[in-house]
């Protein structure tokens, strides 16, 4: 990816970022402030609902109690014979404008009602269960009708004539104009569900029009609030159609619950708000966008070109022209930038030459001290050998021909070891180029395997040949590679004097092929490992330290990879890997 994209990136990614946090913040205090709007609202229905409440209560009170103070209800109440008023509460309810009246004797006897004249004589056992009517306020009933039930607003007065009792209850029914009688602010709606029988009766939620249309999707929260008998919360419908309702128990003189009052605010107002800040926050991002490509591009022109002549300099440096350079368009950073890459290049030529030259002086250091090392060892003994024969040529004679013999033995052994000496180095000095052709690794460790078992035998170590069951030809020079494997065997042969098990493995690694060699013997320290395959370094007692160094040079010719991993005292496992 080009700085020129990710700068583009970072702008457009930074600023929809940005414009997304502000939106979300927005979004987030317009609808907190929504919420608060709307508990504010719901509050003033509910007390204006409370206060209509309390009015008509109070109002059906004062009737109650007018009609209980009147001649014509004494009257009926120190009657022997009520029945001659069967049609007394009605005329009674038609003058005091109530929805239901009705008279009963002290012993709960129906002497007349207003709404139900057919119940004339039927008991009301529930009045005698109040011991003082006269301090009850009004509460809701769910009253009876000849042809269905109703939930109504009612009050009670006792009526007392010497022994004679007379009940009066009346009230007004709580249907949909008392709903209308409450204003509802723009976007609120009030409902009302009468709780009249078991289980949800979508004809009992009404509004002040009557009864609601999908009723049935406001049941569970109407279930909620009848279970639990307390206020309850939930929302209905989807994106601008949807509804938050408050619903609020409404109970009767028993604590039971007869009504809900459900208190609706229509989401519309919100989502659109909230719509039009998204779209809002969409054209400032796109528009921001926009600025972002047009800034990256002045950008990248100011920056990225100066960079890029920097990076073309710096690859021509990596491919050896050390004395590549820029030019210095400005005193700005990106022009101290090009100043210090031309001044860096300068001193990289310079300090090439002298590090050529002190590699060129510590390379034939080492050779020269490496070659003296190596040809010391057998010298001396030729030096004593030639030594021998003078001596014996000049004081003993008759033993000349005996010492002659051993000491052209000596002699033919020795040369022949400082000629294995200089075919090393100079082995190491004409290594050739590989010559590559398709070459089945499982066979070409098995048939060097084999020629190890008498030495492994010999030597007390086990051997290991873990091949793997399928692995395709890889292009390598066999001979190079089989002398590749015959190093590190004889390397993990010399690192197991006293025997263990040597463990040679192949394994098909991605579209390659890896090698690998383990022994358990002595191991390597980290420092070791690090300088393992640097010409003439070994950490044996005998050798030239150039065996490791022939593997490393071998696997590079074949852009392959070998990598060695060593605990001391636990063993060392030799990997190359193969394209």
């Amino acid at each position: 990816m080009t700085f020129r994209t990710r700068l583009l990136l970072i702008f457009a990614v930074a600023l929809t970022a940005a414009v997304g946090i502000v939106e979300l913040i927005v979004s987030s205090r317009a609808r907190r402030a929504f919420e608060d709007m709307e508990a504010r609202r719901v509050n003033a229905i509910v007390k204006q609902f409370d206060k209509e409440f309390q009015r008509r209560g109070e109002e059906i009170v004062r009737t109650v109690e007018g009609i209980a103070d009147s001649a014509a209800v004494r009257e009926i109440a120190i009657t022997p014979d009520p029945s001659a008023y069967l049609l007394e509460a009605g005329s009674l309810a038609s003058t005091n404008r109530l929805d239901l009246l009705e008279l009963v004797a002290g012993d709960g006897a129906i002497v007349s009602s207003a709404q139900w004249q057919a119940r004339f004589g039927y008991k009301e056992d529930w009045l005698a269960s109040e011991a003082d009517w006269q301090l009850r306020p009004a509460f809701l009933k769910r009253e009876e009708l000849p042809d269905s039930v109703t939930l109504a607003l009612m009050a009670v007065r006792t009526v007392v004539a010497g022994d004679m009792k007379l009940y009066v209850a009346g009230g007004s029914v709580l249907d949909r104009k008392f709903i209308a009688s409450l204003v509802a602010p723009e976007g609120m709606r009030v409902l009302l569900y009468r709780n009249l029988a078991p289980g949800f009766a979508p004809s009992e939620l009404i509004d002040a029009g009557g009864p609601v249309a999908s009723s049935s999707l406001l049941r569970p929260l109407v279930e909620q609030v009848e279970t639990q008998r307390k206020e309850a919360f939930g929302t209905i419908g989807r994106g601008a159609s949807a509804e938050t309702f408050h619903a609020l128990p409404l109970k009767g003189r028993d604590n039971d619950v007869l009504g809900v009052l459900l208190v609706g605010n229509s989401l519309r107002e919100l989502v659109q708000l909230e719509s039009s800040m998204l779209q809002t926050a969409v054209i400032v991002a796109v528009i921001g966008i926009l600025l972002a490509i047009m800034l990256s591009w002045w950008a990248t022109a100011r920056i990225t070109r100066p960079v890029q002549q920097l990076a073309e300099s710096a690859g021509r440096v990596a491919a050896g022209n050390w004395g590549a350079t820029v030019e210095v368009a400005g005193q700005d950073e990106i022009g101290q930038l090009a100043t210090a890459f031309n001044r860096m290049t300068h001193e990289l030529v310079d300090q090439r030459d002298r590090l050529v030259q002190a590699e060129r002086v510590a390379a034939w250091r080492e050779l020269a001290r490496r070659l003296a090392h190596e040809l010391k060892n057998p010298l001396f003994p030729l030096q004593i050998t030639v030594e021998n024969m003078q001596r014996a040529r000049e004081k003993y004679p008759e033993q000349f021909d005996e010492v002659f013999r051993e000491g052209t033995s000596t002699l033919l052994a020795e040369l022949a070891n400082l000629k294995q000496i200089i075919g090393r180095f100079s082995d190491f000095a004409k290594m050739p180029a590989p010559e590559m052709q398709p070459v089945n690794l499982n066979e070409l460790v098995a048939e060097t395997m084999r020629l190890f078992e008498a030495q492994l035998t010999k030597a007390g170590i086990g051997a290991s040949v873990q091949l793997a069951p399928v692995l395709r030809p890889v292009q390598v020079d066999g001979e190079q590679m089989t002398r590749v494997l015959r190093n590190l065997i004889l390397n993990a042969v010399d690192a197991m004097p006293n025997g263990g098990t040597l463990t040679v493995r192949t394994v098909a690694a991605g579209a390659g092929v890896r090698l690998e060699v383990s022994d358990t013997g002595q191991g390597l320290t980290p420092e070791e490992c690090e300088r393992l395959f640097t010409p003439y370094y070994t950490t044996k007692t005998h050798g030239t330290g150039l065996g490791l160094a022939i593997v490393q040079s071998v696997v590079s010719d074949h852009k392959g990879r070998i990598s060695v991993e060593s605990e001391k005292g636990k063993g060392t496992t030799f990997r190359i890997d193969l394209g």
